[in-house]
């Protein structure tokens, strides 16, 4: 295992409490996250206006295969090059694809191939954008200092989605397609602009040696491969969306159908998983642990515990239980995050993460299918019980090895 090389500091990062510059690039990208929200509602309302079932579905998700098909090459990039300008580049280009939707919408109406074109550019932008913007927290703070910035960056980015699915909403009626793409047009500016004038980074990352994005997605995984911490966390980051994913996405809706309960019931629900979530982050910035790594994948255990439970029960049960998945979520996201940017060697820090993501992209359409087929051929519990026992047992490998009993990311 090859040793790791330490971030370089250009200048002084001040503590996260009065790190202004990292506030301030959290709140433009809380905005943005608002305008994506905006963004895919807009996109949803208007496939569903003018095609059938199938052909609107195919325009969300049409997105998702070229971001999984780019993403690794995204890494290799955020690697190898100026993470911050790789942002500045892709933002404008979003900016671009949305500027034409709107020039196209005002001047006929909206098609298929329109909301196709959007749906895939922003998909490739995706692609090369998250790796990069991944980096990020580890250019700006120091490494104690990044439980803080999850807690906070997490915090900010949930309001801002759900600030701006309610704006989007009332925006797609008012104004149309033209006038949500507009609206996310102006926020992604003003994330270009951040990043243009204001933003830059405080630490240098070691850098990818050049090759070719073959031999370099290659070398990313013998590194995976090769560095069981790392390793270990990648697979942990992964399983936190892959066995909550399906639990909340399609068993909520199953046991509420199977239960009576009604629709108002998936709503209640989604709220408490939302507001969990959201204390479950703000929660490290008030009280943190001191070993982020071990409390991080204790939470997943008792959030595995979660899951099982809400198989069963009544609708207060559930209620409950969503709000501890939620809440375990939220906190075990933020210290694992954390500790993922701090310990991956920083030449690998854009490749390990598109790794990651590429879990979600290409393993959670298997899982959501997996859990209904199994709860259609059994019975609704079964899959909560499945799913929730699977995470818990792979949570425990972790908590037993020696690294992470002891890893802690506070200085001195």
């Amino acid at each position: 295992m090859t040793a790791v090389v330490e971030p370089v500091q250009l200048r002084e990062a001040p503590p996260f409490r009065r790190d202004r510059l990292t506030h301030a690039w959290i709140g433009v990208k809380a905005l943005s996250d608002a305008g994506d929200a905006l963004w895919t509602i807009a996109l949803a309302w208007t496939a569903v206006q003018i095609a059938s079932p199938a052909v609107a579905g195919l325009i969300v998700a049409a997105g998702t295969v070229p971001r999984a098909v780019v993403l690794l090459f995204g890494g290799v990039i955020a690697d190898r090059a100026d993470a911050r300008l790789v942002m500045l580049l892709f933002n404008t280009i979003r900016v671009g694809v949305l500027v034409a939707v709107t020039l196209w919408v005002l001047a006929t109406p909206p098609t298929v191939a329109v909301l196709l074109f959007a749906a895939i550019a922003f998909g490739v932008c995706d692609a090369f954008y998250e790796p990069s913007a991944g980096t990020i927290a580890r250019r700006l703070v120091r490494a104690s200092d990044l439980p803080a910035y999850g807690a906070a960056a997490q915090t900010a980015s949930r309001l801002g989605t759900m600030g701006g699915a309610a704006v989007g909403g009332v925006i797609v009626a008012h104004a149309g397609l033209a006038g949500s793409s507009a609206a996310n047009a102006v926020t992604f500016t003003l994330v270009v602009a951040f990043l243009a004038i204001w933003l830059r980074p405080r630490f240098l990352l070691a850098r990818a040696e050049k090759e070719s994005a073959l031999r370099g997605i290659a070398r990313g995984f013998r590194h995976l491969a090769a560095t069981p911490t790392t390793r270990t966390l990648v697979l942990a980051l992964s399983g936190l969306n892959l066995a909550v994913g399906p639990a909340v996405g399609i068993g909520l809706a199953l046991r509420a159908h199977d239960q009576g309960w009604g629709a108002q019931a998936v709503g209640l629900f989604e709220a408490l998983l939302g507001l969990g979530a959201a204390i479950g982050a703000v929660s490290v910035a008030k009280w943190r642990p001191r070993r982020e790594a071990v409390a991080g994948f204790w939470a997943l255990v008792v959030q595995g515990a979660g899951i099982v439970a809400l198989g069963f029960g009544s609708i207060w049960t559930v209620a409950v239980s969503a709000f501890v998945v939620g809440a375990t979520a939220g906190y075990a996201s933020v210290l694992l995050s954390a500790t993922f940017s701090a310990t991956v060697d920083t030449a690998y820090l854009g490749r390990m993460g598109s790794i990651t993501r590429l879990g979600d992209d290409c393993l959670m359409p298997l899982a959501m299918a997996g859990f209904g087929a199994l709860a259609s051929a059994t019975s609704v519990w079964v899959p909560f019980v499945l799913f929730g026992v699977t995470m818990m047992g792979l949570m425990i490998l972790p908590l037993r090895t020696g690294t992470f009993r002891e890893m802690s990311l506070r200085s001195g």
